[in-house]
């Protein structure tokens, strides 16, 4: 819900598997699939979780961010979320059949890893993650 005094969405905070975190922050990876979508529009704090995602050694885009050491419990990007909307056929190379494809423009990587603890869905940062200089860095960055 937009800030009625601002204008401005609130920013909120997305924790993925890893290396899905990895290639959106520094990769071309621009579509999240999630299995339910959202009204949000603005920046998402990127979160690279503590897990690796076992499905994505069959995986050709992910193989190169297997191969390298990435990071896990941090906040790795911010992006811009600007649409989702449900399957359309295979929308990018990075879509997933049978999800909603979450749209992420403007991804800035910080400028190095932060580490947090993530939680489950679309979060809210608290606002001392929000003042930390890398993040308050990358946000500017990713509003342009």
């Amino acid at each position: 819900m937009p800030n009625l005094e601002t204008g401005t969405s609130p920013v909120l905070a997305l924790t993925l598997r890893q290396p899905w975190a990895s290639a959106i922050a520094y990769g071309t990876k621009r579509i999240e699939n999630r299995t339910w979508p959202t009204d949000h529009r603005g920046l998402v704090l990127i979160h690279a979780g503590c897990t690796l995602d076992p499905n994505a050694h069959d995986a050709p885009l992910a193989r190169p961010f297997l191969r390298r050491p990435f990071p896990r419990g941090a906040i790795v990007a911010v992006a811009r979320l600007d649409g989702c909307h449900t399957d359309d056929g295979w929308c990018t190379l990075w879509s997933a059949h049978g999800h909603y494809h979450w749209r992420l423009a403007d991804v800035t990587p910080l400028a190095a890893p932060l580490p947090w603890t993530g939680a489950r869905g679309l979060w809210t940062p608290p606002a001392g993650l929000l003042a930390s200089r890398l993040v308050v860095d990358a946000m500017e960055v990713a509003r342009g």
